[in-house]
């Protein structure tokens, strides 16, 4: 069954595709509500004038079975470029054959062919299978930070008032 796993980088004949794993993480991690995004967002703000994202798929014999939505970052501490991890999803079926594993070490490799240093993502707090996937791989807790989250009406006053 893995004799025929490829990657590649979706283009815009994928949007579907990619919303569709979206859908299927958010409903696996229990939290199909927060997913907001719609195919117009996708499409813009992945194959638009301005390329938010890219997303590498991974499939098994022309079907895919895997999505990593990944974009450019840059560590001031570290003085270095690198990939931030957005998301991550295997299709069930294929969860067995390390396919995750398998796109994940084709990212890397990616990454540092075209000049990035290291990838960064965060787990949900509930994803306990995922965390230890990440360790697995040598991903190490960044013990010495909180992400923060600014949006909706915060954002726009952040925006708008004090001027």
């Amino acid at each position: 069954m893995t004799s025929g796993v490829s990657f590649r980088v979706a283009e815009y004949e994928d949007c579907e595709e990619v919303l569709r794993a979206l859908r299927l993480l958010a409903v696996s991690l229990g939290i199909p509500e927060r997913l907001r995004s719609t195919r117009e967002d996708i499409e813009s703000a992945g194959f638009g004038v301005r390329r938010e994202f890219t997303v590498m798929l991974g499939e098994v014999d022309g079907k895919i079975a895997a999505i990593c939505l990944y974009f450019p970052m840059f560590s001031t501490w570290m003085g270095k470029p690198g990939l931030y991890i957005q998301d991550l999803f295997v299709h069930e079926q294929f969860r067995s054959i390390r396919i995750g594993e398998k796109m994940l070490r084709h990212l890397a490799q990616t990454a540092s062919n075209n000049g990035y240093h290291y990838l960064r993502l965060t787990v949900d707090h509930g994803n306990h299978a995922a965390a230890r996937f990440y360790l697995r791989h040598g991903f190490e807790p960044a013990n010495d930070e909180t992400s923060y989250n600014l949006y909706g009406p915060s954002f726009h006053q952040l925006c708008h008032n004090g001027n």
